[in-house]
């Protein structure tokens, strides 16, 4: 391999290595630390998770059915469910905006919001 060829190998896999890292790191979550709970596609809590003081309360469902969420050091999750699978519980921490935490039984969503807070 030639000195030219050598160095444009290396430019091109540094563009690459570039890529992948900026797409990394915008598939986490942006600056913003806002969450929306949600339940039968009504939106029933906006949380700054920045903001809001360590706690846990729980969102019952029209069919008697809940889910207990905590909210510690900006974090958000289900730590507790009466569903059959616990799903939502296993899923743990909300971490991306692609990743909610999704309660199929008691139609919740838990999720980082949108540009429009949405």
């Amino acid at each position: 391999m030639t000195k030219g060829v050598k160095i444009c190998l290396a430019a091109i896999i540094t563009v690459f290595l570039a890529a992948v890292i900026i797409t990394a790191v915008m598939s986490l979550r942006t600056g913003r630390n806002m969450a929306v709970i949600e339940q039968n596609g009504e939106i029933l809590y906006r949380i700054d998770l920045d903001k809001e003081e360590d706690r846990e309360f729980t969102v019952t469902s029209p069919d008697g059915g809940w889910n207990t969420i905590r909210i510690q050091g900006g974090t958000i999750c289900v730590s507790e469910a009466d569903c059959p699978d616990k799903t939502c519980v296993r899923t743990g921490l909300l971490r991306n905006e692609g990743s909610p935490i999704v309660c199929l039984p008691h139609k919740l969503i838990i999720r980082f919001a949108d540009e429009n807070g949405g």
